[in-house]
């Protein structure tokens, strides 16, 4: 039996984002989230469990991110660190940061002025550098499903190829992606760390022979695992030579997976 295991953002889906800098105020669009927290080993990415136009945008602007966090009892993971962290931890580090809920908005409203045609809404969150207890970046982000993907998901599915998806993406997104391509629910493994990652794909390969396709840093321990790492370069981002190395396939459109023979 064979199985393919997707990431999801830059991999099924062609993400749109705005990410500031609370240093200096300004919004990008052209840097992966990613990279940013693989420039400092203490940072790491957390996502908010929660819908940005239901919940953050309509929140107190003032109220620090912790007090939010805190007082509405908000999930969040962390999404992508060089070390594993806990909840705990993270809301002690940043107990005294006076990083506000505007901040988060700031990025949210930079992707719905850019009015992007998104079927799928990431969601939000920042990046935390745990050495020194401050919220250095905040994050919103969406994306458009490739239109090449429907295709792939079928003809694999058609191969008796069973699918999965493994992503760092909140659960409510990852549960609309799954409805989107006509994939199980059980088969879906969200807000994926590195290492989670890892992981999901060793626990397949006690049943299957897999194939891991992603396009990141958070990808390469799966890559490495997988019985065939895919590199997907579709995203159009520059990728990490560390990305190319741990996979056996780069392929600049995800069309050209089915002609990977696994």
């Amino acid at each position: 039996m064979k199985a393919v295991v997707f990431d999801n953002s830059g991999t099924l889906i062609k993400r749109y984002k705005a990410i500031k800098d609370l240093k200096t105020g300004a919004i990008c669009d052209n840097v992966a989230s990613i990279d940013v927290v693989d420039r400092d080993e203490n940072r790491a990415l957390v996502v908010l469990q929660t819908d940005p136009s239901k919940c953050i945008n309509k929140a107190n602007p003032h109220q620090t991110i912790r007090h939010f966090l805190k007082k509405n009892d908000v999930d969040f993971d962390i999404s992508y660190s060089k070390v594993d962290i806990s909840k705990d931890e993270l809301l002690e580090a940043i107990k005294d940061d006076k990083s506000c809920i505007s901040d988060v908005q700031d990025t949210y409203c930079s992707v719905v002025e850019k009015k992007y045609n998104v079927h799928i809404c990431s969601g939000s969150g920042f990046i935390v550098n745990m050495k020194t207890g401050k919220i250095e970046f905040t994050i919103t982000a969406g994306g458009r499903i490739f239109k090449e993907v429907p295709f792939v998901i079928n003809e694999l599915k058609n191969r008796g190829i069973d699918i999965f998806v493994a992503s760092g993406d909140r659960k409510t997104s990852l549960e609309q992606l799954a409805k989107f391509i006509n994939v199980p629910q059980e088969n879906v493994f969200d807000t994926a760390n590195s290492r989670r990652k890892k992981e999901i794909i060793k626990d397949l390969k006690s049943k299957y022979k897999v194939m891991m396709v992603g396009n990141s840093s958070n990808d390469i321990l799966a890559l490495e695992e997988a019985d065939v790492g895919v590199l997907t370069l579709q995203q159009n981002e520059i990728t990490p030579e560390k990305v190319y190395n741990a996979a056996d396939y780069v392929i600049k459109n995800i069309r050209e997976l089915i002609n990977i023979d696994f």
